[in-house]
């Protein structure tokens, strides 16, 4: 089955778009490409994750809006790599997360059947509400495509991902589904993309690279602050998002240091609350650890990765999977599940009582 996978996180940057070939658990790469939000759009995705009060209209307008974007996203990206939309059997978009409260209600946005309707393709979306139902968080959900991608019979693994928030999914030796730990660390280049935003007075949106962060030295008050933080004491299954370490929660620290310290500061809160997440809620520290994401290509946080933690640190690219294309994959993997009817969450990294078939169908026809 050919599959598009749709992704658009928390740092709102664009859409992640992946087309990926799946027989059985086999998963190959066709295509991947990222399709920058438009300013304007970006800001009102920030927006309306810091809950500034706004109309249903106007999330409902946005809503469609959005499918539509995402339905270019898939066009774009076949045309570009010389694809016929005609051979493509599924979309699985995830959506663009607008709320998250766990265990009691989530909100993606995207509208599924401008998707399937604009490209012919049966899509579908909406992954997380099916979960909570289950009694879960509705999140973190690639543990279900990292354990298909990454396990292995002798080597334990840990994959971690750094989007906006950063999470984490253990996989032991030889393991089965039930043994994944997986949980959200905290956050990833969340707050280290505000700051560098404040910084720069709007001109850059991230840490290219980790080039600001290298110039400036950790505050170690200010670090020590942001690590008393209560969400790292939180036992897992346990998940976050905008609402807890969104733009009120980053801008009380660029007020205390307003200079490059901060972003230096920032990067390595990032880098030690994974490491904290390991030493508190990991059985051993994996042979492995395997970094996908954004903050994968960030090099400064990587540095400081791998000075706090011991396990060899390596890439999805290493695996054959592009670093900032492996959400989006998820994705596709996950709506291969649903369209086949395989359970699809992983209870014990969403705390759900059972495992449930996640998503909902748009079909094209």
């Amino acid at each position: 089955m050919r599959v598009i996978g749709l992704m658009s996180g928390t740092s709102a940057d664009g859409v992640d778009a992946a087309v990926v070939e799946i027989k059985g658990t086999q998963v190959k790469t066709l295509a991947f490409d990222t399709f920058e939000f438009l300013p304007e759009v970006r800001k009102q995705i920030l927006e309306l994750g810091e809950q500034k009060c706004v109309s249903a209209g106007i999330i409902s307008d946005f809503n469609f809006q959005l499918g539509e974007i995402f339905a270019d996203a898939v066009i774009k990206l076949c045309k570009k790599n010389k694809i016929s939309l005609k051979t493509i059997d599924l979309i699985g978009s995830h959506g663009q997360t607008i709320f998250h409260r766990p265990s009691t209600s989530t909100l993606q946005i995207g509208e599924s059947s401008i998707i399937a309707y604009r490209t012919g393709i049966t899509t579908v979306s909406d992954f997380r509400p099916k979960d909570i139902a289950a009694g879960g968080q509705g999140a973190p959900l690639v543990p279900f495509a990292d354990y298909w991608l990454f396990k292995n019979k002798k080597k334990s693994r840990a994959v971690q991902n750094i989007g906006g928030i950063a999470n984490v999914a253990y996989l032991p030796a030889g393991c089965s589904s039930n043994d994944i730990i997986a949980f959200d660390t905290g956050p990833g280049n969340m707050i280290i993309d505000r700051l560098v935003f404040l910084l720069t007075k709007g001109k850059q949106h991230f840490d290219k690279g980790g080039k600001i962060a290298a110039q400036g030295k950790i505050n170690y008050k200010i670090l020590k602050q942001m690590l008393s933080n209560s969400y790292f004491k939180i036992k897992p299954p346990k998940s976050t998002g905008r609402e807890f370490f969104g733009k009120e929660y980053t801008d009380i620290f660029y007020k205390k240091l307003p200079n490059e310290d901060i972003i230096t500061t920032a990067t390595a809160f990032t880098a030690m609350s994974i490491a904290d997440a390991y030493n508190r809620f990991l059985p051993a520290i994996p042979d492995e650890i395997i970094l996908c994401g954004g903050g994968a290509r960030n090099n400064t946080l990587v540095e400081m990765l791998k000075e706090n933690i011991k396990g060899k640190i390596l890439f999805s690219d290493d695996f054959g999977i592009n670093t900032d294309a492996k959400e989006a994959v998820s994705f596709a993997i996950l709506a291969y599940a649903t369209i086949k009817r395989i359970a699809n969450n992983v209870p014990s990294a969403t705390g759900a009582k059972n495992a449930v078939v996640l998503g909902k169908v748009t079909y094209a026809k």
